[in-house]
């Protein structure tokens, strides 16, 4: 039977970030983690969850046209790939543990530090094809062992970095989870498990889809993306620290 308490949790995170452009993924391993769950099922739920989440987000930028293609390819194009391979390695349970351990305090330390903006004349100004790609790459391939969508280390790197303006930074972030989500669940669909709940999947993607639609399109409710960055690195950071003392040796 599926955790339904966990898809309430699921729900109320999807609604949460979605309110202010996040996908959530490293919220959604940070709190699997506190379940005994097969390790793979736990990578595939937060793709999944991922990708419905921040699909809308990523249609709503490119309309918008906040999406820099030409700075985004070079990226992804390096990234995707290197995420496919990731999440295609065979990986036994407890390096998984100490991946996402190590993953998650790293993420939090992230998320907590407060980068200042570039201003729009120095935005992109340390930009360059050949670091955009670098990066890319090694986030999309951790990503992809970990499970995650990548953007919890893109978008503070890439503020850290002066890419480019926060909005086309969000939207960066934003393309980078959903593509590398898809390729981190293609390389996984090469080696599922045969007992995979498929019930509890589907019940956590629904709360997500659910949770999702509604935080970002209830416009009365608006959260500061700077406390939810705080919070998230605090409950990131104990999930991290919790993970890594039950599977260090």
């Amino acid at each position: 039977m599926p955790h339904w308490e966990l898809a309430i949790f699921f729900f109320a995170i999807a609604f949460v970030y979605a309110s202010v452009g996040f996908g959530g993924g490293s919220s959604y391993l940070a709190l699997l983690s506190l379940y005994a769950l097969p390790f793979q099922e736990m990578r595939l739920v937060a793709l999944v969850c991922n990708v419905i989440v921040v699909t809308g987000s990523t249609i709503v930028f490119i309309r918008n046209g906040q999406v820099a293609w030409e700075k985004i390819l070079p990226i992804v194009l390096v990234s995707v790939p290197l995420a496919y391979v990731g999440s295609s390695l065979r990986i036994s349970q407890d390096t998984f543990f100490i991946l996402l351990g190590c993953s998650l305090v790293v993420a939090s330390i992230l998320l907590w530090v407060k980068t200042q903006s570039p201003s729009q004349s120095k935005a992109g100004k340390y930009a360059n094809p050949a670091t955009n790609s670098l990066v890319g790459g090694a986030i999309g391939f951790l990503s992809g062992m970990v499970g995650i969508g990548g953007g919890i280390f893109l978008s503070p790197l890439l503020n850290i970095m002066q890419w480019d303006t926060p909005q086309k930074i969000a939207a960066t972030a934003s393309v980078f989870i959903l593509v590398n989500s898809l390729a981190g669940i293609a390389g996984q669909l090469s080696h599922m498990p045969a007992d995979m709940n498929y019930a509890r999947i589907a019940v956590l993607a629904t709360a997500v889809l659910a949770g999702g639609l509604l935080g970002s399109n209830l416009g009365a409710v608006r959260f500061s993306p700077l406390v939810i960055r705080r919070v998230t690195a605090i409950l990131v950071f104990a999930a991290g620290i919790n993970v890594l003392l039950k599977h260090l040796p």
